[in-house]
């Protein structure tokens, strides 16, 4: 957006793990921004660094003119989209609608559809790099939509990310994200392997790590969750529940297109086991613990 014209009014419903981090990236570059939370408690912080609570999604869309959503699966982006109370419904002629979700393709162009029906402009903008990316402004931004939309909100988008790609029209940004979590589903068992086999080998897996890390195995996944495997810790940067939630996207998406999906299978399947033992709510790189446990 030009720089000499006024900041637009930024609305957020959302303020878990991700969105909580790219809330406060914009209070901090000098956003207005209201949000909507189901539990007002996990807002406080964020209320005390200056974001303003708005009591339902219908008020938070009235009184925006970007609504950006960051919500856990693809009933939450229909429950707040969708229906009388919802954003769609409430939203001012002209606003702009974000979703950074990671959710459906299809749903992402219904939305667009019914959006343009209310003179409403939808991009869907799922994003990777979890918790740390979120914190530090660092986040992939994978957006389907029209390219004048796209440009009006760059300024935003570069607040919270900093790898910024329009792949295509609606739905497109999710199609993307669902590539990016089918090349982070096997990755991740093999970095699971990698660590365990470390460990039982009698190495420091640290030090193996210093060895592997920039060299042909190097990932995202072994750089940053590696040493959180190593140290035990097993906190939620992404959690167990939203990675199976888009394993089953990205199955569902793979099953429609008529395309073989063998190690994404074996890793929903892992997953749901490690959730069956209690992991849900831990980061998705606890996957080591059945490793370990085997």
């Amino acid at each position: 957006m030009d720089s000499q014209k006024q900041k637009p009014v930024l609305g957020f419903i959302g303020t878990g793990v991700m969105g909580k981090s790219m809330v406060r990236n914009l209070l901090k570059a000098g956003y207005r921004t209201l949000v909507y939370t189901r539990t007002k408690e996990k807002a406080s912080e964020l209320l005390e660094e200056g974001a303003e609570w708005q009591s339902s999604v219908a008020e938070l869309a009235s009184a925006s003119d970007v609504v950006m959503t960051m919500v856990g699966y693809p009933s939450d982006v229909e429950e707040v989209y969708i229906g009388d109370q919802g954003i769609i419904s409430n939203a001012r002629p002209g606003s702009i609608l974000i979703d950074f979700t990671t959710s459906s393709p299809a749903l992402a162009e219904e939305i667009y559809q019914l959006g343009l029906s209310n003179k409403l402009y939808t991009l869907d903008a799922p994003v990777s790099g979890g918790d740390v990316g979120a914190r530090e402004g660092r986040l992939s931004i994978m957006v389907g939509g029209e390219l004048e939309v796209f440009e009006q909100v760059e300024d935003i988008f570069n607040v919270v990310g900093e790898n910024i790609v329009l792949q295509g029209p609606a739905g497109a940004g999710q199609h993307t994200k669902m590539c990016n979590q089918i090349a982070i589903a096997t990755n991740m068992i093999g970095v699971c392997e990698a660590i365990v086999y470390a460990e039982k080998a009698g190495l420091n897996p640290r030090t193996v790590l210093k060895s592997i890390e920039s060299g042909a195995a190097g990932s995202w996944s072994l750089s940053n969750l590696a040493p959180r495997m190593i140290a035990n810790q097993l906190e939620p940067g992404f959690y167990v529940k939203h990675f199976i939630k888009d394993m089953t996207i990205a199955l569902e998406s793979a099953k429609q297109m008529g395309m073989l999906t063998p190690g994404l299978e074996l890793s929903k399947k892992l997953y749901e086991d490690l959730a069956e033992r209690g992991g849900e709510d831990n980061g998705t790189h606890a996957l080591v613990t059945l490793f370990r446990d085997e």
